[in-house]
C-alpha cells in the first residue's frame, strides 16, 4: 500500500463506523481533466475541470476523482476506479486515429491529453468498466470502437443546425430523436429531448455492433452505445449541465452501474 493509500485508510478509520461505511461503499468515478500549454491563461501548463462534472457525480451518488494525463498511469487508475467519464473539450480527436489521411484546418490537437484518454478508454473498454463519453468524449468513444467522425460538420451537411449553439449552455440549442428500445431511450423516458450542443465534429460510421441512440434532426449523431457491455453510453451534447431530467438520469444511472 502506498503512503498516499494508507493515509487516506487513517483518516477512513477516524470516522464513525457509518460514516466510513457510506465511504467505502461510495463508487470511485474517474473523470478526464482538460489541459492547456503556457500562454493563454498561466506562464505553466495548467489542468482544468468545470465544476459540474464532478456536481453531478457526487449528486448522483458517486465519489468523482479528476484524472491527470499519464497514459503510462492508465492501468493503475483503473485498477482504482468504478467508472469512468471521459469530458469535453475545445479539441478534436486526432483525424489519423481512425484512418483518415487528411486533416480539416479547423482541426486542434492536444496530444498528451488524447493519448492519456485513449489509453484508459481502451483499458476500460478492457475490463467492461462503466463509461460514459461525453461531447469530444463520445466521439472518442466511437473511435475506439472502431468508428469515424466527420472532421467539420458545416462542410459535409446542406443545411446543418447550429451544433455550436449561439446561446449559453445553460439553455438548449436544438433537439434531438431518441432510438426506441436503446439505454438512452429508456433513460430519457421520451422519444424527443431538447439538448446544449458545442460541437464542430460528429460520430459518421459506426460498426454493426454499436448503436445509434439519438440523432439530429439534420442527421448528425448525437449519440451511441454498446449494447453488449455493462454500461458504455456516449453522448454528444453535455449533460453535466443537467437542463432536463434526462440528463441527470444518465449520471444517475451511470453511477449505479458502477457500484461495487
Amino acid at each position: 500500500m502506498s503512503a498516499a493509500d494508507r493515509g487516506g485508510l487513517r483518516r477512513l478509520l477516524r470516522r464513525s463506523p457509518v460514516t466510513r461505511l457510506a465511504a467505502m461503499t461510495l463508487p470511485l468515478i474517474g473523470i478526464t481533466l482538460d489541459s492547456e500549454e503556457p500562454g493563454a491563461y498561466s506562464k505553466l501548463p495548467w489542468y482544468a475541470l468545470r465544476q459540474n462534472y464532478c456536481d453531478r457525480v457526487a449528486d448522483a451518488g458517486g465519489l468523482p476523482w479528476p484524472l491527470p494525463h499519464h497514459p503510462d498511469l492508465a492501468a493503475a487508475y483503473l485498477d482504482r476506479l468504478d467508472g469512468l467519464i471521459i469530458t469535453g473539450g475545445a479539441f478534436d480527436v486526432d483525424p489519423a486515429l481512425f484512418g483518415a489521411s487528411t486533416r480539416h484546418h479547423s482541426v486542434k490537437l492536444k496530444a498528451r491529453r488524447t493519448a492519456f484518454e485513449l489509453a484508459i478508454l481502451r483499458g476500460a473498454l478492457a475490463r467492461d468498466l462503466p463509461i460514459l463519453g461525453i461531447c469530444g468524449g463520445e466521439q472518442l468513444l466511437a473511435v475506439a470502437l472502431g468508428g469515424t467522425l466527420i472532421q467539420h460538420i458545416p462542410d459535409e451537411l446542406d443545411a446543418p443546425l447550429e451544433h455550436e449553439q449561439p446561446n449559453p449552455r445553460t439553455e438548449p440549442g436544438h433537439e434531438v430523436s431518441i432510438v426506441p428500445g436503446t439505454l438512452l431511450a429508456r433513460l430519457a423516458g421520451t422519444d424527443r429531448l431538447a439538448v446544449n450542443s458545442a460541437h464542430h465534429q460528429a460520430v459518421r460510421d459506426l460498426p454493426p455492433a454499436i448503436r445509434v441512440n439519438a440523432t439530429a434532426d439534420d442527421g448528425v449523431i448525437e449519440g451511441i452505445e454498446d449494447p453488449h457491455r455493462h454500461f458504455c453510453l456516449g453522448v454528444q451534447w453535455h449533460p453535466e449541465y443537467a437542463i432536463n431530467p434526462a440528463d441527470r438520469a444518465i449520471f444517475g444511472a451511470f453511477v449505479e452501474a458502477a457500484r461495487p
